[in-house]
């Protein structure tokens, strides 16, 4: 096998079966020429990225990101596939190991950020948010930085977006938010703040319980006492939501959950509780 590029001096590229791999292995491009003899004792790992647009973004973004990142990025990939079953795109090589590497370039400057969603995430996707637990303590192990555990939900967000078959078809899940948007304005007679937090935390939940109720598979953890005491507390919202279950099982014969209704329920509160706020 013989060296075809070499990207850094621990990142190079071979030709196999007429396509180009990435090859990682510490050291294995240190002085190095195109078409010497790889060392096959530094191998580390051989991406077989299959679309060639995504191999080539990969390579050029490892020309700026430290090996170790890339290894501890490896890492979460291959638990998430082999130990957790996700059926992950190439794209994740790319996205993830972006994300992870600006992140803890943003740890090192003091700049972490916080995830809105981070509560979304860990209630309805706990096997991604689990993972991405996992993950800061590979980075920790591997890079030698802490990351705050918002950054857990933001690798699981990336994770969702990698998974084949998971996030529903983006037409139908539109459509879907949308309806459910304009059922809410006109319950309360609002008009959205788009640029909020609050907002964008609504549209998230709405795009993941259409994704959920695209691909058939109900929220269901059994809130019941929960369920009570927020029906009876945001009387108004529940009213809303009540119409929403109506639109859902007229439309696409879904019959929300209680805990659906109890979170959906929630959003909805938070919302016009905001919307009341700015107003006064």
């Amino acid at each position: 096998m013989k060296i075809n590029k070499i990207i850094n001096n621990n990142v190079i590229s071979v030709i196999q079966n007429n396509r180009e791999r990435v090859v990682m292995g510490k050291g294995i491009g240190f002085q190095k020429q195109e078409g010497d003899i790889v060392e096959e004792s530094k191998i580390e790992k051989i991406f077989n990225l299959s679309n060639e647009e995504i191999s080539e973004r990969f390579k050029t973004l490892l020309i700026e990101v430290p090996i170790e990142v890339v290894q501890a990025v490896e890492k979460i990939i291959e638990v998430a596939k082999v130990k957790y079953h996700k059926d992950l795109s190439d794209t994740i090589y790319v996205a993830l190991t972006d994300h992870i590497n600006f992140a803890i370039e943003r740890q090192q400057e003091g700049m972490a950020i916080k995830n809105g969603l981070l509560w979304e995430i860990k209630k309805f996707y706990p096997s991604e948010y689990e993972i991405g637990m996992r993950a800061l303590d590979w980075i920790y192990e591997i890079v030698g930085v802490t990351l705050p555990v918002d950054e857990a939900a933001f690798i699981a967000i990336h994770l969702l977006n990698a998974e084949h078959n998971n996030f529903a078809d983006f037409n139908q899940v539109t459509e879907m938010v949308q309806n459910i948007l304009s059922l809410v304005k006109y319950h309360f007679r609002l008009d959205f703040d788009e640029e909020s937090l609050t907002y964008f935390r609504f549209v998230t939940h709405l795009k993941f319980l259409a994704q959920r109720i695209i691909s058939e598979h109900p929220l269901d953890t059994s809130e019941i006492e929960l369920y009570d005491i927020v029906k009876e507390k945001y009387k108004d919202a529940f009213k809303c939501v009540n119409k929403i279950e109506n639109f859902l099982l007229k439309k696409y014969q879904y019959d929300m959950t209680h805990d659906e209704a109890l979170y959906l329920t929630i959003h909805i509160q938070r919302l016009i509780s905001r919307n009341e706020s700015v107003d006064n």
